[in-house]
């Protein structure tokens, strides 16, 4: 399960998606979050499918590595579409004891389930088509305005971007431990959701433990290097909007117009 988790790893490969800067794919990620909450038709999600598929195309990334991120998260958007097939009031179309299915909840379980999968599938592919560095100096680069009200802009860059990065990490380092856990005989799949919960439980304290000397190990290491935050820090390779950059802020304009127009229509 957690080695199919894609949120925070980068996919290295050379393509326009890759060479973009990463302050114009951050706020096109971030524009693209809310462009989804405007949507209230099926026909408008197919406009939201072929700029992904473009996307997807384009940043070279294999479409098998995007779907899978989508495995860790099915039972989240398995129980949403229930929750919303069962919840929603309105003409029913099929009833069975106190379980009643109406065309409204139908209607709202495809599309909260719909608006999962393509919201995981896009900002997915922030962190597969950019590095860690780099996106650290665009979250930096974009929160520099705020410094100016007392926001340390640097330090939440870094904080942000090593949460991100270390999601894989510890996730493999859980899968690590279950494994140990059950060659000692821990059974981690029988039983109830509440049972397995329970079960997951002897998990925490060494991964607790685990996350800690990784922290301590990662201090070290950047004061080993004389890290001192961003003041007066410099960097290798600068930040600079190019002609792509353009071609894609247009690209992405063009289908923000046109959901917006469908959700008006």
């Amino acid at each position: 399960m957690f080695k199919n988790l894609t949120i925070g790893q980068h996919y290295p490969v050379e393509s326009p998606v890759h060479n973009l800067d990463p302050r114009v794919k951050i706020i096109i990620t971030f524009i693209f979050i809310f462009s989804l909450f405007l949507i209230k038709s099926f026909t408008a999600y197919l406009v939201v499918v072929a700029f992904l598929a473009v996307a997807i195309i384009t940043s070279k990334v294999p479409i098998k590595f995007v779907l899978k991120g989508l495995k860790p998260i099915f039972l989240i958007i398995t129980i949403t579409f229930i929750i919303n097939l069962l919840m929603t009031p309105g003409k029913i179309i099929y009833e069975i004891g106190f379980i009643k299915i109406t065309e409204e909840g139908l209607k709202q379980a495809g599309f909260m389930a719909i608006r999962l999968t393509l919201l995981i599938m896009g900002t997915s592919l922030l962190t597969l088509t950019t590095s860690p560095i780099i996106l650290t100096d665009g979250i930096e680069s974009l929160l520099k305005p705020f410094k100016r009200i007392g926001v340390p802009a640097h330090e939440l860059a870094m904080m942000m971007t090593i949460a991100l990065r270390f999601i894989p990490t510890l996730m493999e380092e859980t899968e690590k431990i279950m494994k140990a856990q059950k060659s000692r005989g821990a059974d981690f799949e029988s039983g109830n959701i509440v049972n397995r919960a329970k079960n997951l439980v002897p998990l925490l304290v060494p991964l607790f433990i685990s996350a800690f000397r990784r922290a301590d190990d990662l201090a070290m290491a950047m004061e080993a290097r004389c890290y001192r935050g961003g003041d007066n820090r410099t960097r290798m390779r600068q930040l600079k909007i190019h002609r792509g950059d353009y071609v894609a802020a247009f690209i992405f304009v063009i289908y923000l117009a046109t959901i917006i127009i469908s959700r008006i229509w």
